[in-house]
């Protein structure tokens, strides 16, 4: 309040209470008054103005009627929120949570958006789905519409029995310890409400995948990053003894967004210090089938023996992300626990979605599927490893491919700052997701990932010319290497 000027004139024809509010409400307009702060009281600002505390009184009900600001009895007046559209309703004005408001973050909603026609986005995670198994999902549908009832009938909040079958005889747990969700995103907030309370610790990592990030920080969880990159085990022993945390969630095989897989011996050390510690793993498993070539190293959950990881995993990766299809792997009591959680938002997930992928994961189409996705997830990381060693500046940018995923992570060279890039790629028609969004704290101002898997490798090519025409305008990119990593361009 202190920094914010307000100077009445006696010679404005406006009144002053209405002076006033005008003035608070452009200190607000500008960010200079956030979301949460307090005002002063009503007397406090009456005696610094030398104005009448019913003109301050009535200075504050105009903010309150215009939804900027909410009284409350015996704490005080703060800021709600900021200027709302003029199409807002009057009466909906300032009643979004303060909470809502310090936690949401646009970064995960600006992913699913849909670009115009002569946009190229990277920034989605999307598989190739130009493969997707459309026929063969179409004649399932029809089969599975003509002979089961239950498909359009109300559903068990755990699952369909059929998939939940099917997953369990695929992944080799019990039926009972399988919760069918719509998409990973939907596992993690069921977690963080089932296991989070505000002020808990948890240990992520970092950088780490958005979605997780924010969700986690909406319970009201202090994040604390682990280094992916380094895979530094102690480290995390030293989180784990200052911050006591609630869990870690970690994204071991193909990560998001580095693309790095952890070996079976770092996996396994990890359990070891994990179940010294008693501290329960959510393990993302969203890429664990997305590999190349050879096949990548067990899950944490497989190499488990202590009982300590949850698995989430989904089929927006491998099949379509508009299935709105995923699964957890947990002990039956927090199977429980979850679907009753579950059951609030969520009563069921849709029945025919769930018995057509049942039908699919019974035969061996999905597995065909899955091997002609890897193939062609190679050969889209290939052209765009192409292109940017074609298109872009010498010592431009830096990254590393991996044999698998769906992401390069990349380093820009010199002082390029991964957000002012997107400002101008956006307008030149390219999209990507600059690196800020994966720390929970403020590191990524140089980085940023590209999604190579959800492009045909044509548009890939027009993408990156995009990149390095601006990146070729821009100030002189002097050489680095960073992160252990060797320039590929």
């Amino acid at each position: 309040m202190s920094t914010v000027s307000l100077a009445l004139d006696p010679a404005d024809p406006r009144p002053l209470y209405r002076q006033l509010c005008d003035l608070l409400a452009e200190a607000i307009g500008r960010g200079e008054l956030l979301p949460g702060a307090r005002l002063l009281s009503e007397r406090d600002l009456a005696a610094q103005l030398g104005l009448s505390r019913t003109t301050i009184v009535n200075g504050y009900r105009e903010l309150e009627a215009r939804g900027l600001v909410r009284g409350h009895i015996g704490r005080g007046t703060f800021i709600c929120a900021p200027s709302a559209p003029d199409e807002v309703p009057p009466a909906w004005r300032g009643k979004i949570a303060l909470a809502a408001q310090r936690t949401s973050d646009p970064a995960l909603h600006a992913l699913v958006r849909q670009p115009g026609a002569e946009t190229i986005s990277f920034a989605p995670g999307s598989a190739a789905l130009d493969l997707f198994p459309l026929e063969h999902f179409r004649a399932l549908t029809d089969a599975v519409l003509r002979r089961d009832p239950a498909a359009l009938a109300l559903g068990p909040t755990e699952g369909q029995p059929a998939l939940r079958r099917a997953l369990a005889a695929r992944y080799r747990v019990r039926p009972e310890e399988v919760l069918v969700l719509a998409g990973a995103q939907q596992g993690i907030d069921l977690l963080a409400r089932c296991l989070i309370d505000p002020g808990d610790a948890v240990v992520l990592d970092r950088p780490g995948y958005l979605g997780a990030i924010q969700t986690f920080r909406g319970a009201g969880a202090r994040i604390v990053g682990w280094s992916v990159e380094d895979g530094a085990l102690d480290e995390l022993e030293d989180a784990i003894l200052r911050y006591r945390p609630k869990f870690l969630y970690t994204n071991p095989t193909f990560q998001n967004p580095t693309g790095r897989t952890l070996a079976t011996e770092l996996r396994r050390d990890l359990l070891e210090l994990a179940a010294r510690y008693r501290l329960p793993i959510i393990e993302d498993a969203t890429y664990q089938e997305l590999g190349f070539a050879d096949p990548p190293p067990p899950p944490l959950r497989e190499l488990d023996r202590h009982g300590l990881v949850i698995g989430i995993n989904t089929f927006s990766k491998t099949l379509a992300p508009g299935l709105r299809l995923g699964w957890l792997i947990a002990p039956a009591a927090v199977i429980q626990q979850l679907a009753l959680i579950k059951a609030r938002a969520d009563v069921f997930s849709p029945g025919l979605t769930q018995l057509v992928v049942a039908e699919l994961l019974a035969g061996r189409r999905y597995d065909e599927h899955l091997r002609q996705l890897r193939g062609e997830h190679a050969r889209r990381q290939g052209a765009m490893l192409d292109a940017l060693r074609r298109d872009l500046p010498s010592g431009a940018l830096v990254t590393t491919a991996h044999r698998g995923g769906l992401y390069l992570w990349c380093r820009l060279g010199g002082e390029a700052n991964a957000r002012e890039l997107l400002t101008a790629a956006a307008a030149a028609g390219v999209l990507f997701v600059p690196g800020e969004a994966f720390y929970p704290d403020d590191g990524g101002k140089h980085e940023l990932r590209l999604c190579f898997s959800g492009t045909p490798p044509e548009r890939i090519a027009e993408g990156v010319r995009r990149l390095g025409s601006l990146l070729a305008a821009g100030p002189a990119i002097r050489q680095t290497q960073a992160l252990g990593r060797q320039p590929i361009i």
